[in-house]
């Protein structure tokens, strides 16, 4: 048998020197809440709690901290 070998695909970003950019942290589990607001605090790499990610500021970004906007705290950067 063939063996595989499983690896995660890294993905880069590139960053303008002008871009905004927020930080945001889960500070409150999605334990209890509904599935698509998990999912959401994942997709923004929060995985547990206290973490925190860096993302641009851009409106893709601040539909996905609006859904979730009782788990997080988000600071300008």
């Amino acid at each position: 048998m063939a063996e595989t070998k499983n690896t995660k695909a890294t993905t880069t970003t590139k960053v303008a020197k002008n871009e905004k950019r927020i930080r945001v942290t889960l500070v409150k589990s999605p334990i209890g809440y509904k599935a698509d607001q998990r999912r959401t605090a994942v997709a923004l790499g929060l995985n547990k709690l206290n973490s925190s990610n860096e993302l641009p500021d851009n409106s893709a970004v601040r539909g996905m901290i609006f859904k979730i906007k009782h788990l997080v705290r988000v600071e300008e950067i």
